[in-house]
């Protein structure tokens, strides 16, 4: 079942975005912590947004999959930059190697502000554990999300994937997505207005 996220399903929430990070697949082992990559692209949302995000339950109370984003993706990169940087400054190591790339994410909150975003000024990650795919959860995740944003007056929505990640885009594309001409080879940005799924 789909339902609102909880402060309880925090760890959760850490545990399926490495298990699905690596282009949809199993990113733990890759960075000093498994803990990172949750860091940059989930909890902050979860933390600033709790109203934007959504889980997959497995029945018992479990999130095996979520929905989370910001409404107002210039106001979240601002509070990135002046409140999850700092409070987050130590869980990274500085001098391990495999931390290096995501680090420099980390520090660039800047870098999800584009002119191409303007229209769509909400964003979302979406993730569910490889046995919960394909069974129509995702698109009533991105369902709920939707309503969420347009409850809130949100008119438009992007979000950018792994270039190879190609699951994703046809996910996204069934979804009414449409590519964002964006140039950045190891990415794929896609967006679309808020209205209900068809």
């Amino acid at each position: 079942m789909i339902r609102a996220y909880r402060p309880s399903d925090l760890d959760a929430i850490y545990d399926i975005c490495v298990r699905t990070a690596a282009s949809g697949g199993d990113a733990r082992g890759r960075h000093s912590s498994d803990r990172l990559l949750g860091d940059v692209w989930a909890v902050p949302y979860v933390i600033r947004e709790p109203e934007h995000a959504h889980v997959l339950d497995d029945g018992t109370g479990a999130a095996v999959g979520y929905i989370l984003g910001t409404a107002d993706t210039p106001a979240f990169v601002e509070w990135y930059r002046s409140e999850w940087l700092p409070a987050t400054v130590d869980r990274f190591a500085a001098d391990d190697p495999r931390d290096t790339g995501l680090l420099a994410v980390h520090r660039d909150p800047d870098r999800m502000l584009r002119p191409e975003f303007a229209p769509y000024p909400a964003h979302l990650h979406i993730d569910l554990l490889p046995e919960w795919q394909g069974r129509g959860m995702g698109r009533g995740l991105m369902a709920a999300f939707l309503d969420g944003l347009r409850a809130a007056g949100v008119t438009g929505v992007h979000l950018g994937m792994a270039a190879e990640n190609h699951g994703a885009y046809a996910f996204y594309r069934r979804l009414g997505f449409e590519d964002l001409e964006i140039s950045d080879p190891g990415a794929r940005f896609v967006a679309r207005d808020t209205s209900p799924l068809a």
